[in-house]
């Protein structure tokens, strides 16, 4: 099994920036590809970022793409998602999981508690 531990939420206005992390321990493999997703209140989960298991690889969600960027540090087992140019529309509960398959909406592991991210107008 391999447990997920999402931090560096909080509130922020509109315009501002966060940087999460998602630290992954337990079975944790450098190979497994990794994704970040997002609950608004009364939404389904989504997948907003995905980035392969060494890192050369990204994709993002149309709603994110040029404000958002995913990485990775293998050697520490933690993956991050820095957010620029945050909206409103981002507020939402931020969750990592491992991704079965890249470039998918493919979340193989038991939710962490996530971290939630707060973007004021």
């Amino acid at each position: 099994q391999v447990q997920l531990e999402e931090s560096g939420g909080g509130l922020v206005q509109a315009g501002g920036s966060l940087r999460l992390s998602c630290a992954v321990s337990g079975r944790t493999r450098s190979t497994y590809n990794m994704g970040w997703f997002r609950q608004a209140p009364g939404k389904e989960r989504a997948v907003v970022a995905g980035i392969n298991w060494n890192g050369v690889s990204t994709n993002y969600a149309d709603s994110v793409k040029g404000r958002f960027t995913i990485s990775r540090d293998n050697a520490k087992n933690t993956v991050y998602l820095q957010m620029n140019s945050l909206k409103p529309e981002d507020t939402a509960v931020y969750h990592c999981n491992v991704l079965r398959y890249y470039g998918t909406n493919s979340p193989v592991y038991d939710w962490g508690q996530g971290t939630q991210v707060t973007v004021s107008s």
